[in-house]
């Protein structure tokens, strides 16, 4: 049963209402080892391809976000629609987040698109009174996983094995795009469950790090170590075709089956 309000830790699925008509089924989750099912409980169940999308917010300077949204509207985008995929994101009104809505969006796309975040971090839009430090939620998102924690980052475990437990046996990828600190740690994580990265080079910061480290130059050394991992590749932010090639590839491998790919 569905709630008009917010939600409190262990509630069920509740919606959650923005400007224009827009909504989104919302969940407070407290146990990350419950995680799958709190996504079931979200209406979102394995197998399915998975995307998950790591990087900037507020470090994306306004022509790295035009050229990121080109790049989403003509060569990520469509390739999540044609598969059925899930993207799992950091889900604020902000950086590449808000331009994955927006262009999702545009697209008229019916794939779901959901946020995980630390409850502590963001505001509903009926916590008018809520402190300003608090993040708005991208109202284009579908659905949106509030878990514990007031910092930026805490999402971060949540949300790789949010991917993990929704992709089940279908593949699933990481997508960086641009970055700062915390995605490094995005990144590592993704590692650690075996998912590869593909970094979005040319849009800044994290992802150019990375790039130049897979080119062998000179590169943070949190970068070196994790494309010596061997799961780490990059495509440019200027070729959408590549990253929808290469997205394709990934997620619609023949061992990718799918079930009920609108739901």
């Amino acid at each position: 049963m569905l709630g008009e309000r917010c939600g409190r830790p262990g509630s069920t699925a509740f919606t959650i209402r923005f400007d224009g008509a827009r909504t989104a089924l919302g969940l407070h989750a407290e146990d990350i080892a419950q995680v799958g099912a709190a996504l079931a409980a979200l209406g979102l169940s394995p197998p399915r391809p998975v995307l998950v999308l790591v990087g900037g917010a507020a470090g994306l300077s306004p022509s790295d976000a035009d050229r990121v949204r080109t790049t989403f509207s003509s060569g990520l985008v469509p390739v999540l629609q044609r598969l059925g995929a899930a993207a799992l994101d950091g889900g604020t009104r902000s950086g590449v987040m808000r331009i994955l809505g927006e262009t999702r969006a545009a697209a008229t796309a019916s794939f779901p698109l959901v946020a995980v975040v630390a409850a502590g971090t963001v505001r509903l839009p009926e916590e008018r009174s809520a402190a300003e430090k608090r993040a708005e939620l991208d109202p284009d998102h579908t659905h949106v996983l509030l878990v514990p924690g007031d910092e930026w980052g805490a999402e971060s475990p949540w949300l790789a094995r949010a991917a993990t437990e929704l992709a089940g046996p279908a593949p699933s990828i990481t997508v960086l795009v641009n970055g700062g600190e915390i995605s490094y740690s995005d990144v590592a994580l993704s590692v650690a469950a075996g998912r590869p990265v593909l970094a979005v080079a040319g849009s800044g910061r994290t992802a150019d790090e990375l790039a130049e480290a897979l080119r062998g130059g000179p590169a943070d050394e949190r970068a070196v170590q994790l494309v010596r991992t061997g799961l780490v590749h990059a495509v440019p932010v200027d070729d959408p075709s590549a990253l929808g090639r290469l997205l394709a590839d990934a997620l619609g491998r023949p061992d990718a089956q799918r079930s009920n790919p609108s739901s």
